[in-house]
């Protein structure tokens, strides 16, 4: 056993035999037994102890260590307060500081709360110059302090708003001891007024779910039978519920198509290219109303116009627009949220025409010409005939016609084409309607 004093005088003792020895001022017991020793010192210690064991037996011998660190910082309760007010009944409270034993002066809370068995004592809380104030009308009469003066209160201002919208935020407020008046004006006192009670919080985690993230969809298979195509998958934006929302970064979206290879032999080996799989159904996908082609990017597909709501006279007419896909793996059209789509969204409501309520001009409505004629129109031909607005009114009042324009339009390009390019024989009817019916002045 090893010591050195604070003075810097070293020595050294040997434990051979139980019993109890005095080193350095150091009350010190030793027991010894056939498979352990047990050295004990109550201290405090006035000198460094180095203790040092000779093994003698196993290897695998174990030396085992237990010492307790004194308290040297303890809670002090501090006096009262001055009081609330100078008459007519107040409070005072007391507080609790933190103090260091050894240099008998006051520290930093923080020290004190090393000690777990440390525990800080509540404020305690009395009342105060309860004598009367005097007034204009002689004394006030004494209320009890509770009803008469009530206790200060913490008070919190709302909650800001949360720094992130979703993945986890922070959110604080404010939280101040305020104090009410006998006429119930509120004012902000000292904090200690109000540490009798705990304070509110003033930061708080918010929207602690996980941002939305792009969710991919199994990859279809490939778009050939042979040689080099494209497989699809469907991308959508989820939240934390697993519902489709917003709030993606488009720039870390996954991509919706990718290059593949089918490894079967195409039969063109004189062309030595990817021969694609015919699919008869790819004609009729393309279809669409206006000219509206599907593709393999998303994109806006309108269905077809709803009836006229009115029989005669002008009305409207609604269709549905939606956002599809072209999957050819699969041979179909996959529904898309709308948000998937990029571009202008094409009208959901137009107006129409269903002919005069009243007049003996013969015309078709949209929906005749359609069902006479639509069985003729191809749309894999490049002009065809189209209606491009009515004349003007053959009579000013008292009732007359107005005929529909056609034209021979380009297809693709929607401009006005040479009539003889387009078949004649598939031109629409004249379409008439009524026109100026209110009557004529008198002559």
């Amino acid at each position: 056993l090893e010591t050195k004093t604070l003075q810097g005088v070293k020595s050294e003792n040997s434990l051979i035999t139980t019993g109890s020895f005095l080193v350095e001022n150091s009350s010190i017991d030793f027991q010894k037994f056939p498979d352990k020793e047990i050295l004990r010192i109550s201290g405090p210690l006035n000198a460094d102890f180095t203790i040092k064991i000779h093994y003698v037996g196993a290897a695998d011998s174990s030396v085992q260590f237990i010492f307790y660190q004194p308290i040297i910082h303890r809670w002090r309760e501090t006096d009262f307060f001055p009081c609330s007010a100078s008459c007519g009944g107040g409070y005072q409270l007391t507080s609790a500081e933190c103090f260091d034993l050894r240099s008998n002066r006051v520290v930093a809370d923080q020290y004190c709360h090393y000690y777990p068995e440390n525990i800080k004592p509540k404020p305690k809380l009395q009342e105060c110059n309860l004598d009367p104030c005097p007034a204009s009308d002689g004394y006030k009469q004494i209320m009890p302090y509770d009803l008469y003066h009530p206790l200060p209160r913490w008070e919190s201002a709302p909650w800001t708003a949360c720094s992130s919208s979703c993945g986890g935020g922070i959110q604080s407020r404010s939280v101040s001891c305020v104090e009410e008046d006998i006429q119930g004006h509120i004012s902000p006192v000292e904090e200690w007024k109000c540490m009798y009670t705990p304070k509110m919080p003033v930061v708080q985690p918010c929207n602690i779910f996980d941002c939305p993230k792009w969710l991919a969809q199994e990859w279809s298979p490939c778009t050939v039978t042979c040689g080099q195509g494209l497989r699809y998958r469907v991308v959508l934006c989820i939240d934390y519920r697993g519902m489709h929302t917003g709030g993606c970064n488009t720039k870390t979206k996954p991509h919706i198509k990718e290059e593949c290879v089918v490894p079967t032999p195409c039969y063109k080996p004189k062309e030595k290219l990817a021969v694609e799989a015919k699919l008869p159904w790819y004609k009729q996908a393309q279809e669409l109303e206006e000219g509206t082609t599907l593709s393999e990017e998303p994109s806006f597909i309108p269905e077809a116009w709803s009836t006229c709501s009115v029989t005669c006279g002008v009305g409207s007419q609604m269709r549905l627009v939606k956002c599809q896909v072209l999957l050819s793996f699969s041979q179909s059209v996959a529904d898309l949220p709308i948000d998937e789509c990029e571009g202008p969204k094409p009208v959901s409501q137009r107006a129409c025409y269903s002919g005069p309520c009243s007049g003996e001009a013969t015309e078709y409505t949209p929906e005749e010409t359609q069902l006479l004629y639509g069985s003729l129109q191809e749309f894999d031909e490049l002009y065809d005939w189209e209606y491009e607005g009515f004349t003007e009114c053959s009579e000013s009042c008292g009732g007359g016609v107005q005929e529909a324009v056609v034209t021979c339009l380009n297809k693709q390009t929607r401009e006005i084409a040479e009539e003889m390019l387009c078949v004649s024989s598939r031109r629409p009817p004249q379409l008439l309607k009524a026109c100026s019916l209110d009557p004529c002045p008198p002559r």
